[in-house]
């Protein structure tokens, strides 16, 4: 199989990077490397890649802060949101689209936990990583109402535009389990479910409560 995909653990907060590839292309893609840029490289190594780019989901910290010394050992390029923080080498918009291989990364702007947060979706292999928008069983969290509005948005927008067999990849472990796809976040991630703008912000409201009572982490 030509198809390279792995999901590593980074460090910091359950962090995940995610290495994207075409094996008969022999080029990746490496996605929020953040504090273990080495050992992302050397998973494209170990599979006989070389990366081609360097791609960020979104401008927060620890996710960002393995880009300058995952760009000193490829030499490839950091690809952001335009208006990013990252000052990224390539600029991303909404539904920009990059090729690894015979493979189409198309990127939707996400914003509301962060203002250029992106979704990488992989149609053909119906696949998205999610960054910080939607974790298992949770979503990402928001500073304001008006980040939330944002955020509800962006969550509706995933919903409409993703078939429910959309396996998510999420930037931190911090469900129940690694993965997970979109039908079971519908089903059963509680901000997801909720059926309406008003209940999503009492649900982030009442968050802190609400884990209590369902005995979440």
């Amino acid at each position: 199989m030509d198809f390279v995909f792995e999901q590593i653990r980074v460090g910091g907060d359950r962090n995940f990077g995610y290495l994207i590839g075409d094996r008969s292309a022999g080029v990746a893609a490496l996605v929020d490397p953040s504090f273990s840029p080495e050992a992302v490289v050397e998973r494209a190594t170990a599979q006989g890649l070389k990366p081609a780019y360097i791609v960020n989901t979104h401008g927060h910290g620890d996710h960002i802060n393995g880009n300058a010394k995952a760009k000193e050992l490829t030499g490839a390029p950091v690809c952001a949101f335009h208006d990013s923080p990252v000052a990224p080498d390539e600029k991303l918009y909404d539904g920009s689209i990059l090729t690894v291989g015979d493979y189409a990364l198309r990127f939707l702007h996400t914003p509301g936990h962060c203002a250029d947060h992106l979704v990488i979706h992989l149609e053909e292999q119906a696949c998205a990583l999610t960054g910080d928008l939607i974790f298992v069983g949770k979503v990402g969290g928001t500073g304001s109402e008006e980040a939330a509005r944002i955020e509800w948005a962006s969550l509706q927008r995933v919903l409409k535009e993703l078939p429910g067999e959309t396996t998510l990849w999420p930037g931190h472990d911090y469900g129940c389990r690694p993965a997970s796809t979109l039908a079971w976040e519908r089903a059963n991630n509680p901000f997801l479910g909720a059926p309406d703008l008003a209940s999503f912000l009492r649900l982030k409201l009442e968050w802190p409560e609400f884990k209590k009572k369902h005995g979440l982490k």
